[in-house]
């Protein structure tokens, strides 16, 4: 079987700390996949997807994307959605569209207008003017909107209402491409995991667990939500 993403003994160490932030992680995922990677806070879950997003270079070990190593290759197929915003406020949501469909081959303007016509959000509004959860809506739709290999999402539905997570899992499941895969981190697992295929455990820099989520339920006899609060003890 050939992966979409593969790490082997993936270490990454920050300086003045001891202890690996990544510790020897070793991970295939395949396509076609939507995975929620879960882990309490410090546990790695940033700095592996800033490692396959090409904003950290690993200590050692080995990381490939699409067969490829992280860099602008690897970037064209991934398309991220940080934990923060990093849209310029500023700007006009038609200038926003405008501006990924410069910058990515990949991006449907078609489909970012139909979202935004489905949310009520006119495109002449500006960022700034927008509610939190209207912004969140935007910036999601940007990501969605183009046609990528492996899409990383990082907490996007924190700290917005109920009525906005349900719009953005709507909006997750149903605009990205079957052969594509999702890989999703959030606190928030109640949330999520009856969308989630599979699940990745991480604690301290390392896999603690990468199984079906159904097979984890059937196995553990408890929802992916309150089997993660036994294990972290949280």
């Amino acid at each position: 079987m050939s992966y979409l993403l593969e790490t082997n003994a993936l270490y990454k160490y920050y300086e003045r700390k001891k202890t690996p932030a990544l510790n020897g992680l070793t991970l295939s995922i395949p396509q076609g996949r939507i995975i929620g990677l879960l882990g309490p806070n410090g546990s790695g879950k940033t700095t592996l997807i800033k490692l396959i997003n090409g904003l950290l270079t690993p200590t050692s070990g080995s990381l490939t994307i699409n067969g490829m190593p992280p860099g602008i290759e690897s970037k064209a197929v991934i398309s991220y959605l940080p934990e923060r915003t990093c849209l310029q406020s500023s700007m006009r949501v038609q200038e926003l569209v405008a501006f990924f469909a410069d910058f990515y081959q990949d991006f449907s303007v078609e489909k970012a207008y139909r979202m935004l016509d489905s949310l009520e959000i006119h495109p002449l509004d500006r960022l700034k003017t927008l509610s939190k959860g209207a912004r969140e809506k935007v910036q999601l739709i940007l990501v969605m909107s183009r046609d990528a290999r492996l899409y990383i999402l990082d907490e996007p539905i924190a700290g917005v209402d109920p009525a906005a997570r349900d719009y953005i899992l709507k909006t997750i499941i149903s605009n990205y491409q079957e052969n594509a895969t999702i890989l999703l981190s959030t606190h928030l697992i109640s949330d999520i995991e009856n969308i989630l295929d599979d699940v990745i455990l991480i604690k301290d820099g390392s896999i603690l667990l990468y199984a079906p989520a159904e097979q984890v339920r059937e196995q553990k006899g408890m929802s992916l939500d309150a089997y993660f609060k036994e294990v972290f003890a949280c």
